[in-house]
């Protein structure tokens, strides 16, 4: 072989060596830069990027244009510009507040780092399939809910170690003294307005979006509500009520007919809520308490709207329990009522008022605590075995409004509690709980004895109790947040 040929034989292999060397790392590269454009495209930035975000454009640019003559660059070279791209790609800075792929948002000055968003939008998906059951119909409410018919024994409940393949129980007998004269509403929710309904042998369940849990501080603290202190006297930080309560003795369940509105919650994670609370244990880390009412909770369903609700929890809010159906837990058994779906009609200032009746009770035969809503319409129950204290009975039990004061502003929130306005205005104008009543250890309903009163801050919210005949117990609660004597 004559020498030029052993030369261009030689250029040629190790040519292809080059290329093949250069073209990995050049791939592996570009193929970064390209899930990080995608990325930062999808982001919509509302002002121009910093300098980091415009020279790693530049990198990216400067290796595509390079690809075929790449071979002849220095490999010292090649590892320096290699070094700069890994640290460009590793901690851009954008200057103004963005949206990233999955809808996440990032403030101003924040490092956003691609890898750690993808690890969180992985969970989030992980979480969404574990709690979204497949059903077997799908129904689309008015207010953009999407409502899934799921098989029963598919629900979240049937996940927990101690359900697994058994089925919802039986109703229960109701408590002596338990009569159903009301007439039963035609409409109570939303998603029903359109006419749909769920099978027989399904359950109706508000799906979960990867929007829902975005509006959360994380992934493990969604449908929960967050950890604080709780006293005897019900305040807690941020937390502001206004309440009617008994204790003193053992109590077995609770009813009450709760009159539903849609006050204007002014920040994101404040709520505004009417509930029904059946209180356990020591009011330390031992707290075991279920709750049931309406609730508005922007953070937890991204609007305005009035929704019926349940919680549940056996450690002071903070490992244990959660909202609705998102957790393993509660065990449903109406195919007819949505947990955390909008609750319609709803009351209006000197206008129709509307009211849904709530009834919690421990079945004396299994000792699960069953949760009755509206005219005679089992919800489900919470198993016994999923408390300490309330596995007996409960010590105590509130009625009444809750808030949570964020002070976003620096001032009083302007978050209303019951219609917005205070008790003295009375009927049609403030909001109400009547029928007060308790389940005794014989399962008879009784009315209460012994009541207190209980308002954290009455120039914000106050309380006034009453009886008649018609109404039996009952009370005006609720007000406007900030006012001249709320600062």
């Amino acid at each position: 072989m004559k020498r030029d040929s052993v030369v261009v034989v030689w250029r040629r292999r190790t040519k292809q060596r080059n290329n093949e060397a250069c073209c990995g790392i050049h791939h592996s590269i570009i193929g970064q830069v390209q899930t990080f454009q995608t990325q930062t495209s999808n982001s919509k930035p509302t002002t121009k990027t910093t300098t980091s975000a415009t020279s790693q454009t530049k990198l990216a640019s400067f290796f595509t244009t390079t690809h075929f003559t790449f071979s002849f660059v220095p490999m010292l070279v090649v590892l320096f510009h290699f070094f700069l791209l890994f640290a460009s790609l590793s901690t851009p800075v954008f200057s103004s507040p963005i949206v990233s792929d999955s809808g996440d948002h990032f403030p101003a000055n924040q490092t956003f780092r691609p890898d750690k968003e993808l690890h969180r939008l992985g969970k989030i998906r992980a979480y969404l399939k574990k709690i979204n059951k497949p059903g077997i119909k799908t129904i689309q409410s008015p207010d953009g809910d999407v409502i899934d018919c799921v098989p029963s024994h598919f629900q979240p409940a049937f996940d927990h170690p101690e359900l697994k393949g058994q089925k919802p129980l039986d109703p229960p007998e109701r408590p002596k003294g338990y009569e159903n004269t009301e007439k039963v509403a035609e409409s109570f929710q939303l998603w029903t307005d359109s006419g749909e309904s769920c099978p027989e042998g399904t359950i109706p369940i508000r799906r979960t979006t990867e929007e829902d849990i975005l509006r959360a501080s994380s992934v493990r603290r969604f449908g929960r509500k967050p950890r604080r202190r709780v006293r005897r006297d019900s305040t807690g930080n941020g937390h502001e009520h206004a309440v009617v309560f008994v204790n003193g003795d053992q109590y077995y369940g609770a009813k009450a007919s709760i009159n539903v509105w849609a006050p204007r919650v002014t920040d994101q994670y404040e709520f505004s809520l009417s509930q029904i609370w059946v209180i356990s244990g020591s009011f330390g880390n031992d707290l075991n308490t279920i709750e049931a009412g309406w609730q508005v909770s922007p953070e937890l369903y991204g609007d305005n709207f009035p929704r019926f609700f349940t919680y549940w929890t056996t450690d002071a809010y903070q490992a244990t329990g959660c909202y609705n159906l998102l957790c393993s837990g509660f065990v449903q058994t109406n195919n007819r009522i949505a947990i955390g779906a909008a609750i319609s009609p709803r009351s209006s200032y000197r206008g129709r008022q509307f009211d849904i009746g709530l009834m919690v009770w421990k079945d004396p035969k299994h000792g699960h605590w069953w949760l009755e809503f509206g005219s005679g319409l089992l919800v489900g129950y919470w198993p016994a075995f999923l408390f300490s204290h309330l596995r007996n009975h409960a010590s105590m039990v509130q009625f009444g409004g809750e808030i949570v004061n964020s002070r976003s502003s620096g001032y009083h929130t302007a978050t209303q509690m019951g219609s917005g306005h205070f008790a003295e205005e009375g009927f049609g104008k403030a909001s109400y709980f009547r029928n007060l009543q308790v389940v005794d250890w014989d399962n008879n309903l009784l009315p209460l004895t012994n009541l207190h009163l209980l308002a954290d801050h009455p120039n914000c919210y106050d309380i006034r109790q009453g009886r008649n005949n018609a109404w039996g117990t009952y009370f005006y609660y609720g007000g406007p947040g900030r006012n001249v004597r709320c600062p």
